[in-house]
């Protein structure tokens, strides 16, 4: 099981995960010091080059890894239609990253809704070495049919918390992967989750570590470091 955060690089860090005044071109080498995956979130808004992917592999130690937000491009703008150039994006940066990569992150826009012949299309054109999990935020997206085609594809289903989302458990391959969106039912990405809450999460994640299956969870909700001390509170749970 691996637990992490969405993102590192954040100014209003300093004081809970970095010393005050840490340069920001270390602070993931500092955050890969007290965790072993991170969720990169900026290449939602703007997809780096090879050699980006490639300098921060060699910043990483071993056994660490990297998963990666897919572009709005194919995702928000595209709405997952002609998805061929961006593959070859994803197949370069897995390529930079080598041991480092971790899962391809695909979060769908919130309006989109079902269409399963548009996903079974994009997942079939996947290179089956890239792990694919599909964040699906419209709630037309949850049915059995839509978990079914995810399984034949071996295709993670996003387990998310937060905000106006349908938190639904479930495991679609051997891989659960989880995003911790924050506690607030009114706005996303805010408020730390309470101890009885992540006590919960642990239990889940006990049952599908029971069942053979590799979770992986990352927080979101880091206004005011939260999503470094609900990481940190929930691995020692599982510790």
């Amino acid at each position: 099981m691996r637990i992490g955060t969405s993102g590192w690089s954040y100014d209003h860090w300093a004081g809970v995960l970095y010393p005050p005044g840490l340069p920001p071109a270390r602070r993931l080498a500092a955050y890969a010091e007290m965790f072993d995956t991170v969720e990169l979130n900026a290449s939602f808004y703007r997809w780096p080059k090879d050699s980006t992917f490639a300098s921060w592999r060699d910043q990483l130690p071993d056994g660490f890894t990297m998963s990666v937000k897919a572009h709005r491009g194919l995702t928000h703008y595209r709405r997952l239609s002609a998805p061929g150039p961006w593959i070859e994006r994803f197949e370069g940066c897995w390529r930079a990253l080598g041991d480092r990569h971790g899962v391809l992150l695909v979060q769908l826009h919130p309006e989109q809704r079902r269409d399963d012949e548009r996903l079974d299309f994009f997942l079939a054109k996947m290179p089956a070495w890239i792990r694919v999990a599909v964040e699906l935020r419209h709630p037309s997206w949850n049915d059995p049919g839509v978990y079914a085609l995810l399984e034949n594809r071996n295709a993670a289903y996003v387990v998310m918390s937060g905000a106006g989302l349908a938190c639904i458990p479930r495991a679609t391959t051997d891989l659960v992967y989880v995003r911790m969106h924050g506690p607030d039912p009114e706005s996303m990405y805010a408020g730390s989750y309470p101890p009885k809450e992540l006590r919960r999460w642990a239990k889940l994640i006990s049952d599908w570590d029971a069942e053979g299956k590799d979770v992986w969870l990352y927080f979101n909700n880091d206004p005011h470091g939260y999503a470094v001390r609900n990481a940190l509170f929930l691995r020692g749970l599982l510790s």
